[in-house]
């Protein structure tokens, strides 16, 4: 008796066919995720190489001396002579690099301080306190944001001259006390960090409201006050326009308006290309030192908000 063998043979060939089938699929999406690897992955490294450049200059040059930056341009090494490019930057001008250094840090540090603390009491009072005209006012402190710094400086400036505030290190940590980005954050923060429960029950207790801030809501505001206290701490520290308004000493200067005026005289004064970049190399490192001791804190405070 003839066995009819067509049914088995089409379907073997279809799923001969189907396996086929998922084999190219397989086949196609291996080699997708490659190319898009590849892709992400070189678009890294160019962001990467574009970012790191201009740092990898400074470290290479800031360890030539004057005759190595012109006989040597650009990453070509030179003779190292970083140690001494710091002694001799030091020493010029009887050390008034490192008191440029020192006020940056007084501007930045404790200016970038007190900041953070004004923003957060005034994030936490549109947070927690309902009074009227609340958003009203909160509307208007966000309207600071869309105002540039430079449009305000001249004001700024009248006004500390009134006040007899200019060419003094008030004017310059003064108006840094108001970040109106600063105090959105605040309020953002304290919106998702600090429950009205435990407020609540706290002044049940018997807290008065500054207890309550300190004790209760500034614990649990430690992301908070960090992400801000490093925004405004990098603000202050590049800051350039309003310093170069309100100062007209030199030894009042922040560490980038002072390798501002020497790079200006550089055509007069060519021995300072050595020293104009090692300071500039120096400039960079206390951002670094606060990046990097509290990038911990600082990146789960910007993630915070997308955890429930």
């Amino acid at each position: 008796m003839a066995v009819d063998t067509a049914p088995v043979a089409t379907r073997t060939t279809a799923r001969a066919a189907r396996q086929a089938e998922r084999t190219g699929r397989a086949r196609r999406r291996r080699t997708s995720g490659w190319s898009s690897r590849v892709a992400v992955n070189t678009l890294l490294a160019v962001v990467a190489v574009y970012t790191l450049m201009p740092l990898s200059w400074l470290l290479v040059n800031a360890a030539k001396d004057n005759g190595d930056l012109f006989g040597r341009p650009g990453f070509r090494l030179g003779e190292f002579n970083l140690f001494t490019n710091i002694a001799d930057l030091f020493a010029y001008q009887d050390g008034v690099f490192g008191r440029w250094l020192a006020n940056g840090l007084l501007y930045s540090g404790v200016g970038a301080l007190a900041s953070t603390l004004v923003s957060l009491l005034a994030g936490y009072a549109f947070a927690t306190y309902d009074f009227a005209g609340r958003e009203k006012l909160y509307g208007l402190v966000l309207l600071g944001i869309l105002v540039p710094h430079t449009v305000i400086s001249l004001p700024m400036y009248l006004l500390a001259s009134e006040a007899g505030l200019v060419n003094t290190y008030w004017a310059v940590l003064i108006p840094g006390l108001v970040n109106p980005f600063g105090v959105y954050l605040a309020r953002v923060f304290c919106e998702a960090y600090v429950p009205g429960e435990t407020l609540e029950a706290a002044r049940m207790d018997g807290a008065g409201e500054l207890r309550v801030f300190r004790s209760v809501a500034l614990p649990m505001l430690s992301p908070a006050f960090v992400t801000i206290f490093l925004f405004t701490f990098t603000g202050s520290w590049n800051n350039f326009f309003l310093p170069l308004v309100m100062l007209n000493d030199s030894s009042l200067y922040p560490v980038g308006l002072g390798l501002f005026g020497w790079n200006a005289i550089l055509p007069q004064e060519p021995q300072l290309y050595a020293l104009v970049i090692t300071g500039s190399l120096l400039s960079v490192v206390p951002l670094a030192v606060a990046f990097l001791s509290l990038q911990r804190h600082w990146r789960s405070g910007l993630t915070a908000g997308a955890v429930k």
